[in-house]
């Protein structure tokens, strides 16, 4: 048995939420650097690290990650962080991958980057690798993410994860403040932002096209009982499963919150995008040949067919601002549930080994074989 499982202990019972990664930033580059790596911390001036093994001769610059930050939760009115989206296991397989395909001496020609991000659920890892320039010489970019039970089992893996565009938007809502008594001397915010959230319902798209726009937070208070609130605030979760749907998509919701609010006399006093992520973008040839790993490690029963899904992931950031890259992102069956981001979700361990089994042969297949077959 691989250390997989040590690693993955240590990194679960450390969760940390995004930029703040310290200690699992710290036993990761540890253990990199002892594996004979040459590693590079504090990326960006935040918690990334790239581990770097250069072989000397000519070859492509295969690049690997695994996003690092756990999730916050207010579980019986106290905030935690847990590792409720699988990025400790990212990380644990991710290293095993990277400590044993050292020791074996697997890599016969190019550079393999070990890729360690922070804030992935904030949106904010992958820009501040960007920034760095630590993905500028790669030329094959992978990534994995595990999987809930309803897309697919333990001992499956998914050879093409199709992300979607999302998108948060944030917009204060003002009205005219006033006495209870008097509502006709005010606008109420409560009304602008219904009458905004009613407009943002009502967009049409493409039904061809998955894509959706919510309300998910909704926020007012002035304080008292009787008397008509100035500010609302409200938040929209926006999806799309191409990035032109999203650009779209996002100009009508906009559009819709100021024409909604204006119909009661209400005002957008500020309008945010905090969060923003691509859809994927993943690179045929280089999804057939995951493919062709998955089968030649554990049968064709094990190869699910690429799956689209709602959920972003801000590995696209790294194919949208770099359109050189043939990136792959496969999806590991681990039987996680309730689901990820729940509280309580818990998932098949054993199903790790099979994580970094892909990882080792991505690495053969590019840094040691042909690149096509």
């Amino acid at each position: 048995m691989s250390n997989v499982l040590t690693h993955y202990n240590y990194l679960h019972a450390i969760p940390e939420p995004g930029l703040q990664e310290f200690k699992t930033a710290a036993y990761l580059a540890a253990k990199l650097e002892a594996a004979g790596y040459a590693v590079t911390c504090h990326i960006g001036g935040a918690t990334g690290i790239v581990g770097t093994y250069d072989s000397g001769l000519p070859g492509p610059v295969l690049g690997i990650r695994a996003d690092m930050d756990a999730l916050t939760h207010i579980i019986d009115g106290k905030t935690i962080q847990r590792h409720t989206c699988g990025h400790d296991a990212h990380c644990a397989m991710l290293l095993t991958a990277a400590e044993e395909i050292i020791a074996e001496n697997s890599i016969k020609k190019g550079k393999l980057k070990i890729i360690f991000q922070p804030a992935e659920e904030t949106g904010a890892g992958a820009k501040i690798m960007l920034e760095a320039g630590v993905i500028d010489d790669i030329d094959i970019l992978l990534g994995m993410h595990i999987r809930p039970i309803q897309e697919c089992r333990s001992g499956q893996i998914i050879e093409a994860m199709y992300y979607s565009s999302s998108c948060t938007i944030k917009a204060i809502i003002k009205g005219i403040p006033a006495h209870g008594a008097r509502p006709h001397l005010g606008v109420n915010a409560i009304d602008g932002a219904i009458a905004a959230i009613t407009a943002v319902n009502a967009i049409h798209m493409n039904p061809v096209v998955a894509c959706s726009a919510k309300c998910t937070r909704f926020l007012c208070d002035s304080g008292v009982t009787n008397a008509i609130p100035e500010r609302a605030a409200i938040t929209f979760d926006i999806r799309a499963q191409y990035n032109d749907t999203m650009k779209e998509l996002k100009e009508k919701v906009i559009r819709a919150i100021h024409a909604g609010a204006a119909t009661v006399g209400a005002t957008v006093e500020s309008l945010e995008i905090p969060t923003e992520l691509p859809a994927a973008e993943l690179d045929p040839e280089i999804t057939k040949i995951l493919g062709d790993i998955i089968v030649e490690s554990f049968g064709k029963e094990a190869l699910c067919p690429p799956f689209t899904t709602p959920g972003g992931e801000d590995f696209f950031w790294y194919t949208s601002k770099l359109p050189h890259l043939k990136a792959g992102f496969t999806g590991l069956g681990v039987d996680a549930e309730p689901g990820l981001h729940h509280p309580d979700m818990h998932f098949d361990l054993s199903a790790l080994e099979n994580g970094v089994i892909i990882h080792k042969k991505s690495i053969t297949k590019f840094l040691n074989e042909p690149c096509t077959d």
